[in-house]
This record gives structure tokens, C-alpha cells and sequence, in this order.
């Protein structure tokens, strides 16, 4: 925990915050300090998109990205001393427990500050109450973005993902095409395909079937409502319903975050 605490301290020559202003009517919380870097928080359901968005963002923005996913997954990938306890609870759908989760993190941003990194994007985190006060209670998070998707594109999306067993690419083979009705816009999402010398060699996570995947979105719902709001309470959710694919998505999201007259640093992060 003192790592998370430590990093709030450090200091940095491009403080970006200042593009994000005024990005949610609601936000009333006092801006980050002038000597760091941006301290965000991605949101969403398992399979919405959070790593897409958040790693193109600290692209853009110049800040590491940081996904509790990634970090499980490394950890399993170890054989080290918490591999088969988390298989397991990976495997049947179930959450990491905070511990665990805070404990990964730590070390993360330890390692991330051993390195000179400041500033942060957290993909996937926090993802219960508790989380979220213990996180607001050693630093002090700046903005928290909420991607929300319709059900029915979220559980193709998650059941298309693909990753590459060779260099470790993650892509989707879902198409997803839903019909306008009721009122509601269609929506329209194309695959993201692997280049040809990857599609040989695509895995599909172990966890990606649709029992585990109904289960995860059920428990992700149940504990998402009071995280959202607790920082809707502070002034500091932005709540955005993604349109469609990366093409439609990523230019209204530079708009909501008052980002989208930085066309050079789109250029770069595309």
C-alpha cells in the first residue's frame, strides 16, 4: 500500500490533466496538483472494452497503463507461490480476492515507481466498495470513466476473444450486427482480426465460455452499482455508453474527456 502512497509524491514535466477539465457536469472535486500526472480509473463490465480504451488513452496521454487482469494473468503464468489458487478461482468465474488484488497492485506501481513512471490509468479497479475506499484513502484518483455496452454485444464480445499463444496479441473474431428497434440505435461492431501469421495460433481463455461469462457479468453487476456510487457521490464518475466499434467509440471519448482537439496525439495513439 505505502507504493500507491509514494506514487501520489512523484513528479512529472507533462501534467495532463488540465486537457480532461470539465469533463462530467458533475464534477465538483478540486483538480489534480500541477506536479503529477493524471490518476484515472476505467470501469466496465468483464469483456466492455476497459484494456482497448485505457491503453490507447495512456498512449495518448503519456501515463503506464496498469490492468488488475493483466497482473492476475502474469501471476498465473509464474508458478509462483499464488498460480493454482488463483487458477482456480479465475476458472469458476469468481473474484480475486482484495488482498490478493492489493497486494499485486502494490507491487506494481512499486515496480512502476523503481522505474521513474508517474501517473496511471487502473484498468478494472476497484471493483468492490471496499476497493474503492481503501484506494481513495492512500491517493487520490482524479476521474473515474464508466464504459457501459448493451448485454447482448458485451456477451459476444467476451465469448470472441482470441489471444495469440506465440506473441501474446489479444484480439476478438465476434461480428456483431444488431438490428435498431423500440426506439433503440442499432449497433454495428466489427472483428478485430489477427494478422495472418497469428490466426493459427489463437487460444481462447479458459474462462471465456458462456456459463462463466453469464456468471462473471452477474457478480460484476451486483458489486458495480455501489462502487459507481461512491464516486458518482464525489463528483468523479463520467458514465459513457460506447456507440459501436473502436471507429465510432474512440472519437466521442476524446470529446467527452475534452480531449478531442489533440488530433496529433490521436494520430499517434491510433
Amino acid at each position: 500500500m505505502a507504493a500507491i502512497t509514494r506514487l501520489v509524491k512523484r513528479t512529472t514535466t507533462t501534467p495532463f490533466y488540465s486537457l480532461a477539465r470539465g469533463f462530467s457536469s458533475t464534477n465538483t472535486h478540486a483538480p489534480p496538483s500541477q506536479n503529477r500526472n493524471i490518476q484515472w480509473v476505467f470501469l466496465g463490465c468483464p469483456g466492455v472494452g476497459k484494456g482497448t480504451y485505457a491503453s490507447r488513452l495512456c498512449k495518448f496521454l503519456g501515463v503506464p497503463h496498469i490492468a488488475t487482469g493483466d497482473l492476475v494473468r502474469h501471476e498465473l503464468s509464474s508458478n509462483g507461490p499464488l498460480s493454482s489458487q488463483l487458477s482456480e478461482i479465475v476458472n469458476q468465474g469468481q473474484l480475486v480476492s482484495d488482498e490478493i488484488i492489493m497486494n499485486l497492485l502494490s507491487k506494481r506501481l512499486a515496480d512502476g515507481q523503481a522505474k521513474g513512471e508517474s501517473g496511471f490509468i487502473l484498468d478494472g479497479f476497484p471493483r468492490t466498495i471496499k476497493q474503492a475506499e481503501i484506494l481513495e484513502g492512500v491517493t487520490d484518483i482524479d476521474l473515474v470513466v464508466n464504459l457501459k455496452l448493451r448485454e447482448e454485444a458485451l456477451l459476444a464480445k467476451c465469448l470472441g476473444r482470441r489471444t495469440c499463444s506465440q506473441c501474446g496479441g489479444n484480439f476478438n473474431i465476434a461480428s456483431i450486427d444488431i438490428k435498431g428497434e423500440n426506439g433503440a440505435p442499432g449497433m454495428s461492431m466489427a472483428p478485430l482480426l489477427p494478422p495472418e501469421h497469428c490466426m493459427s495460433k489463437l487460444i481462447t481463455r479458459a474462462d471465456d465460455t458462456e456459463l462463466v461469462v453469464k456468471e462473471r457479468l452477474r457478480i460484476y453487476n451486483e458489486l458495480s452499482q455501489p462502487v459507481e456510487g461512491f464516486y458518482r457521490s464525489r463528483g468523479k464518475l463520467l458514465e459513457f455508453e460506447l456507440p459501436g466499434g473502436i471507429p465510432e467509440s474512440w472519437p466521442k471519448l476524446l470529446q467527452a474527456l475534452n480531449l478531442d482537439d489533440y488530433e496529433e496525439k490521436q494520430s499517434a495513439a491510433a
